[in-house]
């Protein structure tokens, strides 16, 4: 039997497009995990985080087993793009990046679940990874009351709904293979708690202070507050996403980034930087256009 180790997994960063577009997607690619995470239970998953632009795991099998693992995710999240937003093949040269984490390295494995869970603080998305909702930053160390739920937020065991709910919420028909005592956000994910091992990821860390010296040590971290602040960017892409449309209506009475002159699209470009503070890795995100495109258009603006 081949050996099973932890490895962490990484999507290449998409430079012209979105995993993403808005809460939805997210909320389906929290709902593809826990569907992924029944389908392949010889695969532990231990935290993940969905980004804009590129995910994060880290998982423990051999290494066939979390490869087939993630790409089942994407082949899955995939179809559910080309359905609604008519993509097609959208993640397929989607590459990833699979390293094993040495267990024989003194706290190689705390540092690299570290890494993971503070993507969203590095992308000056939140203060602390507790606060972002895609991903298992709020899954550990929790107090009694708070495994068994806020009574102020709505959750439901996926047992107290309909089948055909249940397909709806989470856009799969595999989900009536999740257990019945899994329990679904308002927001409409499954909660990571359900089904990330949390005792395990708690004792690796021992206590909560240890996992807070890691994430806040961590070189994730360390960029954030050494970088200066217009590089980093002050708005989501799903904010600029969205208001994209409206920009394009008020600046030309167009409708899509596509239908503008060169000139126009370098316009642009200069507002959405200036609006939003954003980077021009930002920006050419959302417009979906490449970097190259992005810089040599602001450059004529």
């Amino acid at each position: 039997m081949r050996m099973r180790k932890y490895y962490l997994v990484t999507t290449a960063h998409l430079e012209e497009a979105l995993w993403f577009r808005d809460d939805q997607d997210f909320a389906t690619g929290m709902n593809y995990v826990a569907i992924q995470a029944v389908l392949s239970p010889r695969v532990i998953v231990l935290v993940f985080i969905l980004m804009s632009n590129h995910v994060h795991f880290v998982l423990y099998g051999t290494r066939a087993e979390v490869e087939a693992f993630v790409n089942f995710f994407k082949g899955r999240y995939s179809i559910y793009l080309s359905r609604k937003y008519g993509t097609k093949e959208f993640l397929r040269r989607n590459s990833l990046d699979i390293r094993e984490i040495s267990e024989k390295e003194v706290e190689s494995l705390e540092r690299v679940l570290a890494y993971v869970q503070v993507n969203c603080v590095a992308a000056n998305i939140c203060l602390y990874p507790g606060q972002y909702p895609w991903g298992t930053g709020s899954a550990f160390f929790k107090t009694g009351w708070e495994r068994a739920g806020s009574p102020t937020v709505n959750l439901r065991r996926l047992g107290d709904l309909s089948g055909r709910e249940r397909i709806r919420l989470l856009h799969s028909g595999d989900a009536l293979k999740l257990p019945d005592d899994w329990l679904l956000s308002d927001a409409g994910f499954v909660l990571p708690e359900s089904y990330v091992d949390v005792k395990r990821v708690e004792s690796i860390f021992r206590n909560p202070r240890r996992m807070q010296y890691f994430l806040n040590s961590s070189s994730k971290a360390r960029k954030r507050l050494e970088a200066e602040d217009e590089n980093l960017p002050a708005f989501r892409d799903q904010v600029i996403l969205g208001a994209l449309p409206d920009l394009l209506q008020s600046l030309f009475q167009k409708p899509a980034f596509g239908a503008l002159s060169t000139p126009e699209q370098a316009e642009t470009l200069r507002q959405i930087r200036f609006r939003f503070s954003a980077s021009v890795h930002q920006a050419a995100r959302v417009c979906g256009i490449s970097y190259a495109d992005a810089a040599r258009l602001l450059d004529t603006a």
